[in-house]
This record gives structure tokens, sequence and C-alpha cells, in this order.
């Protein structure tokens, strides 16, 4: 068979499938064609000796409509940087303005964007340096039945609603915007995400809320209004909606993850599903980055390296119904991220503004955008995260 590309010596590292070796991984019209030792050629080789190559990296909660919103960044932009060849966008459109998302960014983007329509009818519209209005301060704008119309007619993109409810977003409106998300939801057959800040409402009254397979998203948020209490341990009503299926992400953003936070999570035996950066205007260039120093900094808090792939493939993969997206097996999404684990001596900063210093942090080597190598860090234009290291 003749193959387009062929990524060799590289620790084959995927969950989804199920396969952890070192060996080479073939791309033939778009998909994966072959796997393990390949003894044929291709027009185009790369040597990931040492690497790491895991189905391209999802990143489950970004802002991507740039242009359209101001909360939005460049998605193939970033994508050189941190490796992201997936995007889930959680509310930034939503059903007044999800159309010039669509035609104008998602179809022109070369990674994938998938999308979480938000129930707000204008989604993320006043969020910025100079501009921050909740959406869901204002009760006029909750679109709920034109939100389910909109999510049924463009089921190929949009894999859920979102919503975001807290001091900072719903205000006196409490959680009675989520009310309005479920709803919405519920008509389009699809799982619901919901942010969470300051309260009201409380943590627990909104996981309360969620039904199995929604999304908690800035779960290792700080105090007020963390997961645990002030002693470190987990409050009961994280365990009971994980064990009914509620989806725990981290969305680190701007004020969404706090080490502190996140060690008693972790030391507690309740570590994330989801990793994600919550990347936007407010926190690219820090705290969060981009989803490489976010799964970075986990690493040195002690995860698991196939728990934090996990976190990146199979995990959102299986929230969007796409388990192509997160599998090497023959025939499957021909998408892939190559990372090196660099040795050093880093440090990393939580939205609490404290400083960790760790040992280890993840570094892009090349990603594969549908069978062909797409972008490698010997391209020009690849600059690592400002502060990093």
């Amino acid at each position: 068979m003749q193959y387009d590309l062929i990524l060799r010596h590289g620790r084959l590292l995927d969950p989804g499938g199920k396969h952890d070796q070192v060996g080479d991984i073939a791309f033939a019209g778009g998909k994966i064609a072959a796997f393990g030792r390949i003894d044929g050629a291709a027009p185009v080789e790369r040597d990931v000796s040492g690497c790491i190559v895991m189905p391209g990296m999802i990143d489950a909660h970004t802002h991507v409509y740039w242009g359209g919103t101001s909360i939005s960044i460049d998605a193939d932009t970033l994508a050189r940087r941190c490796g992201t060849t997936t995007w889930l966008d959680v509310g930034s459109a939503g059903p007044g303005n999800f159309a010039g998302f669509r035609k104008h960014v998602i179809e022109h983007n070369q990674t994938r964007i998938l999308a979480y329509l938000h129930v707000s009818h204008a989604g993320i519209f006043g969020f910025s340096h100079t501009v921050m209005v909740g959406e869901s301060l204002d009760m006029r704008l909750m679109d709920t039945a034109q939100c389910a119309r909109v999510a049924l007619d463009n089921p190929d993109v949009i894999r859920g609603i979102k919503v975001r409810v807290g001091a900072g977003t719903s205000g006196i409106n409490g959680i009675t915007p989520l009310y309005h998300a479920i709803e919405a939801a519920d008509r389009a057959g699809l799982p619901v995400m919901c942010h969470i800040d300051n309260a009201p409402p409380r943590y627990t009254d909104v996981i309360d809320e969620l039904r199995p397979g929604d999304v908690l998203t800035h779960c290792f948020r700080p105090f007020p209004n963390a997961p645990v209490y002030a002693d470190g341990r987990i409050k009961e009503a994280c365990w009971a909606a994980r064990e009914r299926g509620v989806i725990f992400d981290v969305a680190h953003g701007k004020g969404s993850l706090s080490f502190a936070v996140a060690e008693a999570m972790l030391a507690g035996g309740f570590p994330p599903d989801i990793i994600s950066s919550d990347v936007h205007v407010l926190c690219i260039d820090g705290p969060a980055y981009d989803n490489l120093v976010t799964m970075s900094k986990f690493l040195n808090l002690g995860m698991d390296l196939t728990e934090i792939i996990r976190a990146v493939t199979l995990a959102p993969a299986r929230l969007l119904k796409r388990p192509d997206l997160a599998d090497l097996s023959i025939g499957t999404t021909g998408d892939a991220t190559v990372l090196r684990i660099e040795e050093g001596r880093f440090t990393f900063t939580d939205v609490e503004d404290r400083t960790m210093t760790g040992r280890q942090q993840f570094a892009l080597d090349s990603m594969v955008v549908g069978g062909t190598l797409w972008h490698t860090a010997e391209d020009a234009g690849l600059c690592p995260a400002p502060g990093r290291g």
C-alpha cells in the first residue's frame, strides 16, 4: 500500500484503542492506514523517537469564534503552539449568531471546530478587557426554543448546550438560566455544559441539577464556591454527581484552576474527567495559555500520564460522540498530536497567583491533521507560551 505519511519510532499512546507501544504509524487518504512496525515508505516521513504519539488533542472548553465575539481567539494560530486538532467552542455563539460562526469560522478553519450552543440569544457577547457583561443577567436573552431548533438543524457541529451561572454571569437570576439550558438540551437530545463562578448559586446546587452526561465546567475552581471543604475533604455532592454520570471538566481559564483545590481533589481520588484550557482573550497570555500548559500542571501535580492523555482524547471524544477522534486504529480519523516531555525546572502559576515548580512539561513536536503533517516544531512561527519554563 502507498502511504502519504509515516511517523516512526514514537510511543503510540492511545487510551481509546488501548495501545501503548513503541512503533510506527502511517496515514493514507486522510485516515490511519497502518500501525506497529511498517516496512513500506512514504513521501513524507518523520522520526519521532522519544515522543508520545497520541490521537489528535481535543480541547473541550475553548472560545474560537474569532472576529465574531470579543472573547474568542484564532484556533488555527493557537493550534501551532499547543497541538490541538479539535476545538470544542462552548457558548461563544448562541442561536442568534451561530450561522455566522459556522459560515465564517468553522467552515474555513483547518483544525476541526465543534460547538456547544449557548442558550443565550447572542452567546457570550460582552467579555473583554474593557467590557464585562454576564449574558445570563438578562432573562430576556434566554432563547430556549430557538436554541433547540438551531441545535437540531446543525447536528454535525452542535454537540451540546452551554449556559453560564454565578454571581458574575447570572447575578440575581441565580440558577434559573440553567433550567432554560436543560429544557433546550432535552428538546434537542443533547447534554448541557454549565459554567459556575461565585455563588449564588452554590457549586452543590448546580451539580445537583445536572443529568447523566451533563458537564460541570470549572470543576477545580478556588474558594469561594469550591468543590472541597476548608479541610480539603471533597463535598459529598461531587461523589453523588460522578456516580450518576455528571462529567467534571477543568476549564482552566482566567479564574478556574486552583492548585490547592486540584491537590485536594487528586489526593482524595477525584481526578477530572476532562482537562481543558478555556482559552480566551483574557487568559491566552496567562495563566492558562493553552491546553499543553494545563496538562503540564496536572503532570506536575502527580496525575498519571496515561490518564492525562485520556482526559484530552478519549473522555472528550465520548462526550462529543465521536469515538473516531480518540483512536489510532486503522481506518479512524487521521489526526495525531506528537508531544515531547521536556525535563528541567519549570514554574507554573494558578489563578490565585500561586506558583508551582515542576521538573517536566509537555512540548509540541508536530501534529497531523487529516492525514497530513500539518505543523512541526521546526516550522516558522512556533512560539512557546510566554512565561513557560
